[in-house]
């Protein structure tokens, strides 16, 4: 135990004998099954990580896999969006049933449980915490394969909470091109590395616009660095997307699923 611990496990990523004794681990609702559990985090927002979340699980969703996204950015939920989904989520005395896309992805948001979807979700660190835990504990989560959580960005409360409660099997890290992402994306890995959850590779959203004319790749934002940045760290680069009016009105009209484009190829973001 640390010489400056506090006594509160939850709050903290150290990995020292004291935690040892008690799991923090939430119980999966009794009627669930979840065999991966896939986090898709970013050091800052406004890279796309809830795009990448989505693309993600049409993707697997296409290959056969039952898929699930668990939406843990509870202060700025995107997910029913994309899909097209609006109507509330509904459930009975044995838990939560999430909302099914037109693909089958099962879909679980603080969207799908307030009244009006444009209302703030005026809430303090611990109360946001609770919700990620009970949509894991008491939504039912039926025979997935593979669930995404698309986290909130940095390294607060949320990510924390769900290392911690959640039984993840790997990272995907999302960046954009900007030098200054090496850094933030270094804290991101650094948190997933504290926590002992593999890393499955680096995505780089907004990598490059298509020329309509002549197809030439125009890089908006820079140079890419993502292929260093994963040499640097011993990673995978998964998938560079690019910026897509076509993507972009298919996600505004909540039909990301009839997108037709895969940009992770023959990548496997499965973890065995």
């Amino acid at each position: 135990m640390s010489e400056n611990c506090g006594h509160d496990c939850g709050s903290c990523g150290a990995d020292c004998p004291s935690r040892k004794t008690a799991s923090l681990r939430e119980e999966l609702n009794p009627l669930s099954s979840v065999k991966k559990v896939i986090a898709v985090v970013s050091g800052k927002g406004g890279v796309g990580k809830s795009l990448v979340t989505a693309l993600l699980a049409v993707k697997l969703r296409r290959e056969g896999y039952q898929t699930a996204i668990l939406d843990a950015d509870i202060t700025g939920p995107s997910i029913p969006k994309m899909f097209g989904i609006t109507a509330r989520a509904q459930g009975t005395e044995q838990g939560i049933f999430p909302e099914k896309s037109a693909l089958g992805i099962d879909l679980m948001s603080i969207n799908l449980l307030l009244e009006n979807a444009a209302d703030p979700v005026l809430w303090r660190g611990p109360m946001i915490a609770g919700v990620v835990k009970q949509f894991w504990s008491n939504v039912i989560w039926h025979n997935i394969d593979c669930m995404l959580v698309d986290m909130p960005p940095g390294t607060g409360d949320v990510p924390l909470t769900v290392y911690q409660s959640l039984p993840v099997d790997g990272i995907v890290v999302v960046a954009t091109p900007q030098e200054l992402v090496e850094m933030i994306v270094a804290k991101a890995i650094k948190m997933a590395e504290m926590m002992n959850v593999p890393i499955l590779g680096l995505v780089e959203n907004m990598s490059y616009v298509a020329c309509p004319d002549c197809g030439k790749k125009i890089t908006l934002f820079g140079e890419s660095h993502v292929e260093s940045l994963a040499q640097q760290l011993g990673l995978r680069v998964l998938a560079k997307i690019p910026v897509d009016p076509q993507l972009a009105e298919a996600c505004d009209a909540g039909k990301i699923e009839t997108y037709p484009q895969d940009f992770f190829g023959d990548h496997p973001v499965l973890p065995c």
